[in-house]
C-alpha cells in the first residue's frame, strides 16, 4: 500500500526551477559536452561524458544533470543504475529530475521501482505534475498494483489534474490492464478528452478479456481510428480464436489505405497460422518482402509459424535457416512445427542443434519436444530433460500445461517415455 504525506504545495508549481547559477537553457543545450551524448553508444564513452560535464562545472546545473540523467534512463545506450547513481548525488533534485528518473525505471524491467521513488518525491514535499503521473500510472499497470493505482488516481484528482489527456489516457490504460473494466469505463464516460488513445485503451481492455462485442460497439463509436486502434482490434480477434473477424479487420483497414506495421501483420499472420489462410499469409510475406521488412525478427518469426502451421515445412525451414540472429521462439515455432506436423525425427534433431547455440530453451520448448520424445521412445533425452528441468527451470509454469507443474511433468517423462527407448544420440 502506498503511504502518500499530504502536502500543502499548489499544483501549479512550475516543472522546474533553475538556480541562479545556472547558465540559460539555450546555452547548455548547444554545450559540447552535453552535445557529445547523441553519438554515445557505449558505457564507457558516457562516462567520459560525465566526466567531462563534471571538468566544465555542469554538474552543478540540474538542467544539464537531468538532461545526462534523461540519457542513461531512457535511451537504449543509457544505463538505468548509473542514471540512479547519478540521481542519488543530487542534494535537492526538482521535479524534472524526479520525472526523468521516474520515467526511466517505469519502462524498466522493475517498473514497481518507479512507484518507490515516486513516494519519496512526495514525502520531500516535491508536487508531481502532469507529466509525472502517465509514468506513474503506466508502472502500476505494469505491475499489476490496482491498488496502488486507486490511491494514485485520488492523488490526480486531489491535484486538479484528472481532466488532463494523458493522465486520463493512463488512467483508463491502469483499471483496464488490471481488468477493472468497470473504472476503466467510467473514468472513460467522465472524459471530455476521447480522443484515439483513450478509445484504444479501453477497447485493449476489453479485448485483452475477451469481450470483443464491447471491443467492436466502441471501436464503431470512435471519431477517428488510428493504425494502433485498428491494431487493437486485429490482435483482439486473433487473440479470442476470431481469426475470420481479424482478417476481415485486416481487410477493411487495407480498403481505406491505412498500411500495416509489424504489430499488424504479427496479430493477422497468427490469425492465418490458425485458420489455413495460407494464401493470405504467402501474400503477406510477399509485401514484407517488397517493402524491406523481410530481417524483423517478429514478422519472421511469425512467418515460419503461419507456413508450418499450414504444413509447408519447407518454406518455414528455408525462413528459419535465414534469419541470423534467432531467438527462443525462432526455435520453438519450428520445433512446434515439425511435432504439429509429427516430424518427431526432424523436431528432437532441431533441439540438439539448438542445444548447441546460444539460445536457452524455455518451457515452451520442453512442451514442444516432449511428444517428439515420447512418440520415439526417447528415454535418454527424456531423462536429460527431467535433469534439465530440475537444474534450470525450477520455477517452470505455464498455461499450457494446464495447471501442472513441474511434478507432473516429471510424471509424464515417467509415464510416456518407454524403458527401452533411444537417446537423442541416436536420432
Amino acid at each position: 500500500m502506498l503511504s502518500l504525506p499530504t502536502t500543502t504545495a499548489s499544483p501549479s508549481t512550475p516543472l522546474h526551477v533553475l538556480h541562479s547559477t545556472d547558465p540559460p537553457h539555450k546555452l547548455l543545450q548547444s554545450h559540447p559536452s552535453l552535445a557529445l551524448l547523441s553519438n554515445c553508444r557505449s558505457p564507457q564513452t558516457l562516462r567520459q561524458i560525465h566526466s567531462q560535464i563534471v571538468k566544465t562545472g555542469l554538474h552543478n546545473s540540474q538542467f544539464a544533470l537531468s538532461k545526462l540523467i534523461e540519457f542513461c534512463a531512457v535511451s537504449p545506450f543509457g544505463d538505468l543504475p548509473y542514471a540512479l547513481l547519478l540521481f542519488e548525488s543530487i542534494k535537492h533534485p526538482n521535479l524534472l529530475i524526479w520525472n526523468t528518473v521516474i520515467r526511466g525505471h517505469s519502462l524498466s524491467d522493475s517498473p514497481s521501482l518507479a512507484i518507490q521513488l515516486f513516494v519519496r518525491m512526495v514525502s520531500t514535499g516535491i508536487v508531481p505534475n502532469c507529466y509525472t503521473f502517465p509514468f506513474i500510472l503506466k508502472s502500476c499497470a505494469r505491475s499489476g498494483l490496482a491498488n496502488e493505482g486507486r490511491q494514485i488516481h485520488a492523488h490526480v484528482l486531489k491535484l486538479g489534474l484528472g481532466s488532463d489527456a494523458f493522465v486520463h489516457t493512463s488512467l483508463i490504460s491502469v483499471y483496464a490492464q488490471n481488468s477493472d473494466l468497470e473504472s476503466a469505463r467510467l473514468v472513460f464516460d467522465k472524459s471530455s478528452h476521447r480522443d484515439a488513445v483513450s478509445f484504444t485503451a479501453l477497447i485493449t481492455g476489453y479485448a485483452s478479456k475477451g469481450l470483443m462485442d464491447d471491443a467492436e460497439r466502441l471501436f464503431d463509436e470512435m471519431p477517428t481510428r488510428d493504425l494502433i486502434s485498428w491494431n487493437a482490434m486485429i490482435a483482439g480477434f486473433s487473440r479470442s480464436g476470431k481469426y475470420y473477424e481479424a482478417v476481415e479487420t485486416f481487410r477493411k483497414m487495407q480498403r481505406i489505405g491505412i498500411s500495416p506495421n509489424e504489430s499488424t501483420l504479427v496479430s493477422v499472420l497468427s490469425a492465418c497460422a490458425q485458420s489455413g489462410r495460407i494464401d493470405l499469409g504467402s501474400w503477406i510475406h510477399s509485401w514484407v518482402d517488397d517493402k524491406g521488412m523481410d530481417s524483423n525478427l517478429r514478422i519472421l518469426n511469425a512467418l515460419v509459424d503461419m507456413y508450418s502451421k499450414n504444413g509447408n515445412l519447407e518454406k518455414a525451414r528455408f525462413l528459419f535457416n535465414s534469419i541470423q540472429h534467432k531467438d527462443v521462439i525462432s526455435w520453438n515455432v519450428m520445433i512446434g512445427g515439425y511435432n504439429c506436423m509429427n516430424y518427431h525425427r526432424e523436431a528432437l534433431e532441431l533441439f540438439r542443434r539448438m542445444l548447441k547455440s546460444p539460445v536457452m530453451p524455455n518451457d515452451i520448448t520442453f512442451l514442444n519436444v516432449l511428444p517428439s520424445c515420447a512418440c520415439l521412445c526417447a528415454l535418454d533425452l527424456g531423462k536429460w530433460i527431467h535433469s534439465y528441468i530440475d537444474k534450470n527451470l525450477k520455477n517452470i509454469t505455464s498455461t499450457a500445461l494446464i495447471g501442472n507443474d513441474k511434478a507432473a511433468l516429471s510424471k509424464l517423462l515417467v509415464e510416456e517415455i518407454s524403458e527401452d527407448g533411444i537417446g537423442i544420440a541416436n536420432l
